[in-house]
């Protein structure tokens, strides 16, 4: 299947505000068939053309490998040494215009006594549009330039078949070896300046549009980010919580109520959505064997498994989300994913058909492609401000960086919403690996459970297991972190609850194992 059809059928799956910016592929394409017309009508057809440049690289090599230079040779005897000795085409942009305006410069020697100055004569615009050729020629220029590029010409090609603007036949014959004199023939070219028009302000219009849909996206994120906020309350919005310090209770730590009587929070079922979310990596792999950005069709296999995943463990239904406001949420979360997808292709497929036109420019017209050019092939990103129609310079800025902006948006997720619900990994004692409640923070700062740093002191241990700094054996109750039981109890109840049966547990067993007395379940006879 053509990439023509292709791009149009993938176009067709992406949302109306990012179809109607993508690039006119088949418009573009258009225009290259006008270029090669136009191109062709003034007797430089792509094979002329080609072999124009060809020549062109081999004059210039061939002048190097010919020509010794010594400690005697000035810059003007070298200027004058690569002075091209046929004739040349040069595919050049205007710099003064306010937009593209390529054009090709033809540059000939030809023999005259007349003439002993370089001189440029701009072709009107209308004669690249209403002329016609002769025999393939520049008939509508001025006879003496028509003939001046024939001779030219002749001197490198086989032009036996051509005739000169008068009729006569052209051979080699009629040249002479009087001074050589060179006349530069500047063509501006209006399909291929229409074309780099298109293509830049098709761009230019992109990204102007991808600066709108990173504004938005941001807006959108700031609102779900409250939303989930609200939805998702800790232990402290309600009145069962009941904050611990070393004044008002350095004895005895049990958290409050789980659950208060007739207050909603989604909390737990936001922080198993958001490890679910973590666990499909579903944009970018941050394991070692596959870390980096991923491709567009793994990324949509992904999100599409962890949106199955979700419905499967009844995560949006109203038995898990309690909450009308968190159940949109979730609807607004997966929505902004899939944008992040449809984004990803949309990105993709503008810049696979911006390097695809370029190349078939540069295929059908034989003209090279420019050095900006290369730059708008590899294009992944926003351009310059729209204050005024690209220029040369501005296109020579064209970004190449591998952040895309779905990327961007990516990453905004993981630092704006994924952190609105703790993970109890980030709160886990070095040692046991479960919720470090109570926690002991060391003097050299790192932090265990109370049971595990009192199994240490018992055995002796005086040095962190982290660091190795002896800081063990002189901790005691000043270094409990009253703050960090507070935030423990109030985002993680469940687990610091259950942290805490387990410590009196192991507590009460330790004191009948010093006893000599083991404990039994209780048994009815």
């Amino acid at each position: 299947m053509h990439f023509s059809k292709t791009y149009a059928q993938l176009l067709l799956t992406l949302p109306p505000e990012l179809r109607d910016n993508a690039i006119e592929y088949r418009q573009l394409k258009k225009l290259i068939n006008q270029v090669v017309n136009e191109l062709s009508s003034l007797g430089l057809s792509p094979s002329v053309l080609q072999q124009l440049l060809e020549h062109r690289e081999t004059a210039r090599i061939g002048n190097l490998d010919d020509v010794e230079l010594d400690s005697h040779t000035t810059s003007d005897n070298t200027h004058n040494i690569f002075q091209p000795l046929h004739p040349h085409v040069v595919y050049e942009f205007a710099t003064t215009s306010t937009f593209l305006e390529p054009r090709l410069r033809l540059s000939i020697k030809h023999p005259s006594s007349d003439l002993h100055t370089e001189t440029e004569v701009a072709c009107p615009p209308n004669v690249l549009t209403t002329g016609t050729a002769q025999n393939g020629l520049l008939a509508d220029l001025p006879s003496a330039v028509s003939n001046r590029i024939l001779l030219a010409l002749s001197r490198q090609f086989p032009l036996e078949s051509l005739e000169q603007p008068n009729g006569s036949e052209l051979t080699l014959d009629s040249l002479t070896n009087s001074s050589q004199n060179t006349h530069e023939l500047v063509i501006p070219l209006i399909s291929d300046t229409a074309f780099f028009r298109l293509l830049t302000t098709a761009l230019q219009s992109l990204s102007t549009h991808l600066v709108t849909v990173h504004s938005d996206f941001t807006t959108t994120l700031q609102s779900l980010s409250l939303s989930i906020s609200h939805a998702a309350r800790p232990t402290s919005s309600t009145s069962s919580f009941h904050p611990h310090s070393p004044v008002s209770n350095n004895t005895y730590i049990y958290p409050s109520s789980i659950i208060t009587p007739g207050v909603k929070s989604d909390l737990y079922s936001w922080r198993e959505i958001f490890q679910l979310y973590v666990e499909a990596e579903v944009f970018e792999g941050i394991g070692e064997i596959n870390r980096g950005e991923r491709t567009v069709e793994e990324s949509e296999k992904r999100l599409r498994l962890f949106s199955e995943r979700v419905s499967q463990r009844g995560l949006d239904s109203k038995q898990k989300l309690k909450l009308k406001q968190s159940r949109d949420a979730l609807g607004t979360f997966l929505k902004l994913n899939f944008f992040i997808l449809d984004l990803k292709k949309f990105q993709l497929a503008n810049a696979e058909a911006t390097r695809k036109i370029l190349k078939k420019h540069t295929k059908r017209t034989a003209l090279p492609l420019p050095a900006f050019a290369s730059n708008l092939a590899r294009w992944n990103g926003p351009l310059p401000p729209a204050e005024h129609t690209p220029s040369i310079s501005d296109l020579a800025l064209i970004p190449t960086t591998s952040t895309s902006l779905p990327r961007l948006f990516v990453q905004a997720i993981g630092e704006t919403l994924l952190p609105i619900v703790p993970h109890i990994d980030d709160y886990a004692c070095l040692i046991c690996t479960s919720i470090a409640f109570k926690p002991i923070r060391l003097a050299c700062g790192h932090l265990f459970c109370v049971r595990c740093l009192v199994k240490l002191q018992k055995r002796g241990k005086a040095n962190c297991p982290m660091c190795r700094a002896p800081t063990v054996l002189t901790a005691n109750r000043s270094n409990v972190d009253w703050a960090l039981i507070n935030f423990m109890e109030d985002w993680f109840p469940v687990e610091s609850k259950a942290k805490l049966k387990q410590n009196e547990r192991e507590a009460a067993e330790e004191e009948f194992e010093e006893l000599g007395l083991r404990m039994q379940s209780c048994m009815v006879m």
